[in-house]
């Protein structure tokens, strides 16, 4: 076999006339990584160009020597796989969060990751609105935006909302509250009101809902709910501005925008497409998630959903605000709350603004002589030190509380980043390897050729198994044996299942004390959550459209001005804290002791993949790919399994908050309808005393259930699913039919290529 096997799998795919200028285009794609990865990079692409020549030439023999009708099972079988190979993807986009409130930096520091000083809007002025923003880098030559818009029954439903928020108490309407308007805490009702005039025009607050919905809006509302802008990189940016920024007349507070611009309360994402610049690779995706969500329901799924999506969280905070605050705290339980329960494998605090320093001032605080720091350069340098140690001991001390002692994350040397986007370009008091980044476009690289390779082997190793199942299906030796040998193994991997369905249940048995610790601290402490919400210190002038707006959300309310309000997740916490590092270890992605479910899998796969490979030693040569497709077959049946308890992890986690959620909802419907004289304390009194009771009738103990029913069908479900998989793969691996070997072509240079290719990945050829 070896001899058979090209020296760099891969390279004889590569076109032996290559030109200069295809070599250099090729070479091209790779700019920003060092040579060495270059070169992994160009033998990767060979490889996987190569693996799709091999699968696409399989399919092509398979079509014209098979005919079209009545297939054989096993045909349709391999047909449809093959198709599919030869047009999946290369790599899933790599999502990277910047997650950070209206004014930390965010953009300016995307503008210089990506090289590009002024393409993003930077403007001083505020976001309009909290919508994702999405940057995607492509081979398009040109740069792309699609605003997105809320469809029409959307808006209807933030609109009925809008105006319950929009009332105003002693206006035309007759109401007296028992406090006046504070014009400094009714940012709720004022946020609303501004959004109903941008669509309808003055005093459109002041119309019911059904008169609003047979009114025509002062703006053009495409029918397609999405505007498409084109053009390079200035004049885009200019298209852009208005979607993006909202100028405010420093009088009124009203937006000072026109046209299509005034469509802001009505964006719900934009996906910015760029020509992919030198210092980034190809299918890295920067997501800018706003700090706390949005009243609206749609675009807040869509924060909670970019937040799980991301493989790297960057939590953007700026120098000026780094000595902490509600917000800041919010955003790190958030990243925390994506790395336990979504595809987030990575948190990083990054500090922007790092130049902002007076030397003096700085000099005066530190008690530090003139002669001791040179240049403010030094200062800077030395002040980012400070502050890189003293967050990443408070961010460690927050990870070690909710995560596993022994998580990836917490033995990370790079926790903190300082960075300065206006001295990157300007260089005026720190280079740009003082700006940190390089740095951290390094740690975008690190992360593409992890995800590339692994993606390849994941590509190439799908090849084998489809291959290994043709070659399989040609084979027609002792066929009466091979019933036989069907039987054995079927019955070996049935109760390997039931073994493993029975430590999962052991796994999950866990969290059962953590959770009735938890419920217990819940009940004694839920009264202190809910006045912490609830009451204010300062009076509550305006905070009466805060708790209206809680109602209306049922329990959560997340405005742009404030920090995210949630009842639900306050009242859950205490359970939190006390089951979050056993959540972890339960679900935790790296390899860990047999307390994990990942390390029960990878015993499983281990005790099974043994016994094939040891049948396999048995048979002739000519039957080896029966086993090698059993053995890899198990990969792949596995590695799906893992992608689905991803996510299903995020259902179980979040099913105490929901519990306590649909418990709470008619209480919040109730309080959302209250108007007029006092109707901030009539409010908080149903709240208040209906929560109470649901404490004394049970209330967490049923969320505590609702969890450990959540876990216990999940391990139900990947039992049953383990077998109905592992069935229909022996039967598919003992198919052997003369007439269906007669039928197929001969695969087995294909199938010998393919090996060869995975074994030099395997044996990790490529570093």
């Amino acid at each position: 076999m070896a001899s058979n096997t090209p020296e760099h799998p891969g390279a004889e795919g590569r076109d032996a006339a290559e030109t200069p200028a295809k070599k250099k285009r090729r070479i091209d794609k790779y700019q920003g990584f060092l040579e060495e990865e270059k070169e992994f990079l160009s033998k990767c692409e060979q490889m996987e160009s190569r693996t799709r020549k091999i699968l696409k030439a399989s399919y092509e023999k398979l079509s014209s020597f098979v005919g079209q009708k009545n297939l054989p099972d096993e045909i349709k079988y391999l047909k449809d796989h093959l198709s599919k190979l030869t047009e999946k993807t290369s790599l899933d986009p790599i999502y990277i969060g910047l997650f950070g409130s209206t004014g930390a930096g965010k953009t300016s520091l995307l503008n210089a990751i990506l090289e590009k000083q002024f393409f993003l809007p930077v403007s001083g002025s505020a976001a309009c609105t909290s919508c994702v923003v999405q940057i995607h880098t492509s081979r398009a030559e040109s740069c792309e935006a699609k605003i997105h818009l809320l469809s029409n029954k959307e808006w209807r439903v933030e609109m009925e909302n809008l105006l319950k928020l929009a009332e105003k108490y002693g206006d035309a309407n007759g109401y007296n509250d028992d406090c006046d308007d504070d014009e400094g805490n009714d940012d709720e009702g004022k946020e609303a009101i501004l959004k109903l005039r941008a669509i309808y025009g003055q005093n459109a607050e002041t119309k019911s809902y059904e008169e609003l919905l047979k009114a025509k809006p002062v703006i053009n509302i495409p029918t397609s709910r999405c505007i498409l802008l084109r053009g390079d990189e200035a004049k885009l940016s200019d298209k852009l501005d208005p979607y993006i920024r909202c100028q405010k007349n420093k009088d009124t507070g009203e937006s000072d925008q026109d046209g299509d611009a005034r469509l802001w309360p009505l964006i719900k994402k934009v996906e910015v497409t760029i020509p992919r610049p030198d210092v980034i690779p190809e299918g890295v995706v920067f997501v800018d998630i706003p700090g706390t969500g949005d009243f609206n329901d749609k675009r807040d799924q869509m924060w909670k959903e970019s937040i799980n999506a991301c493989s790297v969280i960057w939590i953007i905070n700026g120098m000026v605000r780094i000595q902490g605050g509600k917000v800041q705290e919010m955003l790190l339980a958030e990243s925390i709350k994506a790395y336990q329960t979504g595809k987030c494998s990575d948190i990083t605090l990054v500090v922007t603004k790092s130049d902002a320093l007076d030397l003096e001032e700085y000099k005066s605080e530190r008690q530090v002589k003139d002669k001791s720091l040179g240049s403010e350069h030094d200062a800077v340098l030395e002040r980012n030190e400070s502050v890189k140690l003293e967050r990443r001991k408070e961010i460690m001390r927050k990870l070690q509380k909710e995560l596993p002692s022994d998580s990836e994350i917490l033995g990370k040397a790079d926790l903190v980043y300082t960075v300065s986007a206006r001295e990157y370009w300007q260089e005026e008091k720190l280079t740009k390897e003082d700006t940190e980044i390089p740095r951290l476009r390094d740690s975008i690289r690190k992360l593409y050729l992890k995800e590339r390779k692994k993606l390849l082997m994941n590509y190439v190793t799908e090849a084998y198994v489809i291959l290994s199942l043709a070659q399989n299906f040609r084979s027609t030796e002792n066929l009466k044996n091979w019933r036989s040998q069907h039987n054995t193994l079927e019955t070996f991997v049935m109760k390997e299942i039931n073994e493993l369905e029975k430590e999962v249940e052991t796994c999950f048995a866990q969290i059962e004390e953590p959770l009735s610790d938890g419920v217990a601290m819940a009940k004694t402490s839920h009264q202190n959550i809910i006045d912490g919400i609830l009451k204010r210190t300062r009076g509550r002038q305006g905070y009466h459209q805060t708790l209206k707006a809680l109602c209306l959300k049922n329990g959560m309310y997340a405005s742009r001005t404030d920090t995210r309000l949630d009842i639900n997740n306050g009242l859950a916490q205490p359970i939190y804290e006390k089951i979050n590092a056993i959540f972890g270890t339960i679900f935790r992605n790296q390899m860990g002791t047999q307390a994990t479910l990942k390390s029960i899998l990878e015993t499983f796969r281990c005790i099974v993949q043994e016994k094939f490979k040891k049948d396999g030693k048995k048979c002739s040569t000519a039957d080896s790919s029966r086993f090698d497709f059993l053995v890899q077959e198990t990969n792949i049946i596995l590695n799906a399994l893992d992608r689905e308890i991803l996510k299903r992890k995020a259902e179980v986690y979040h099913s105490l908050l929901h519990s306590i959620q649909d418990d709470l909802q008619p209480y919040y419907e109730a309080a959302g309808k209250v108007r007029g004289l006092g109707a901030y304390q009539k409010m908080h009194n149903i709240i208040e005393k209906n929560i109470d009771m649901e404490v004394k009738h049970g209330m967490f103990e049923w969320a505590a259930l609702c969890m450990k029913n959540k876990l216990r069908r999940l391990k139900v479900e990947i039992a049953v699913g383990l077998q109905v998989d592992f069935s229909n793969m022996l039967k598919l691996a003992f198919s052997q039919k003369e007439k269906l070997a007669e039928t197929l072509p001969d695969l087995q240079n294909e199938y010998k290529e393919i090996k060869g290719i995975y074994n030099k990945l395997h044996e990790n050829a490529l570093k």
